[in-house]
């Protein structure tokens, strides 16, 4: 055998993926598993893209995106307050692709990433492939969120970026004004990018915290992953956007035509017109599930994080004396509903509920964890 990139080796399968074959697997299974919208993309966002491609939209792209929607993104960024010019947006495969291009943009080898955990398992994935080191910042022990102390102790001269995913996967917590201060005092100033990963900030359920990618003290830092598959329920175009300093883009760019020469001319009309969507229906039905969810959960006797933001909630296990995948196994197997173990995302203890399933999957769902979670109770009160 011939070998390979050693920073390949110690890559694992995403746990969101194997789940949800498992439960592909188990007939009659309810996959309370991935955060994808049940939602059909929007009517007008589809025909944006069918108009496009009889219209000959089915040629190479400029490498940064088309034009017009790189405009219409600053245009979106400057009203919201990230003020930036169209040359500094970079239209990407979904935010996957952004948060890949400015981590193997930015890392050399040995340099270290800091990333609040629980989080989503793909920045560490990304940073290996780098030959960067994840450097988890566990904020399960102080209310999910970020303690100063603590992040002040996990930086050292190898430190690159900070990772800041608010409203966050999985617990659907938005950082507080506390969290937000921590991090900008820990990297102002400092050779250490923040990189805000944004992906579920239209959905969120509280009033709107200070967000560190509108700070202008730390625009020369930042750089911020967007993408237009939860908001306009477009999991499936692979589209998102990348904002960053002019310096920063040089290079991004050029890695970026590397990875994917661009994104489809006529994927590109379609966002185009998602900017103009109002996301706002999708957002109350998402709520109206998240204080059903929490409802549920608390009369089965579990505590979690209340989600502020995003459409997941993590619920603690660790009373049934089992790992999160041990749990979440068996709760396929005799139950016949399925989650994320909460060890995907650094945190043994727990598993992820994605509520973004149709409201008879739901109440389904959460019927049978119900009745399992009683029967393990039943099991350690007659073992």
């Amino acid at each position: 055998m011939i070998a390979l990139n050693r920073n390949l080796a110690g890559l694992e399968r995403s746990a969101i993926r194997v789940y949800t074959n498992l439960a592909n697997q188990t007939p009659g299974c309810v996959k309370l598993t991935i955060g994808e919208p049940d939602f059909d993309t929007p009517q007008a966002i589809k025909d944006a893209a069918w108009e496009a491609l009889n219209r000959g939209q089915t040629h190479y792209a400029p490498n940064q995106g088309t034009a017009d929607l790189r405009r219409a993104v600053a245009q979106r960024e400057t009203a919201r307050g990230n003020r930036v010019t169209e040359d500094q947006v970079l239209i990407t495969i979904g935010a996957c692709q952004g948060l890949f291009t400015a981590l193997l943009g930015i890392l050399n080898p040995g340099e270290e990433v800091i990333v609040p955990t629980p989080g989503f398992g793909l920045y560490q994935t990304i940073t290996t492939i780098a030959g960067g080191k994840t450097v988890p910042l566990d904020v399960s022990k102080t209310g999910f969120q970020i303690d100063r102390a603590a992040l002040e102790a996990a930086i050292t001269p190898r430190t690159k970026a900070i990772v800041l995913n608010s409203p966050c996967n999985p617990t659907g917590v938005v950082f507080s004004r506390e969290s937000m201060a921590a991090v900008k005092d820990a990297v102002l100033g400092k050779p250490i990018f923040l990189i805000c990963d944004n992906v579920y900030d239209q959905l969120r359920y509280v009033p709107q915290v200070p967000d560190l990618s509108l700070d202008e003290q730390l625009k020369d830092q930042m750089i911020l992953c967007q993408s237009f598959s939860k908001p306009y329920a477009m999991t499936g175009w692979r589209v998102g956007y990348l904002t960053c300093p002019a310096y920063v883009m040089d290079r991004l760019l050029l890695l970026s035509a590397a990875e994917i020469t661009a994104v489809p001319t006529f994927v590109q009309e379609a966002a185009l017109v998602a900017l103009g969507t109002d996301p706002t229906p999708m957002v109350e039905v998402y709520n109206q599930r998240r204080q059903y969810v929490c409802a549920r959960l608390k009369g089965m006797g579990l505590s979690f994080p209340e989600p502020e933001g995003a459409f997941y909630v993590f619920p603690m296990i660790s009373e049934f004396g089992m790992t999160s995948a041990e749990f979440c196994t068996r709760m396929i197997r005799e139950a016949k509903v399925a989650a994320v173990p909460g060890s995907c995302f650094g945190a043994e203890g727990y598993l992820r509920l994605s509520y973004c399933c149709s409201d008879q999957d739901l109440k389904t769902g959460l019927d049978r964890m119900e009745n399992f979670i009683r029967s393990l109770r039943q099991e350690e009160t007659h073992g």
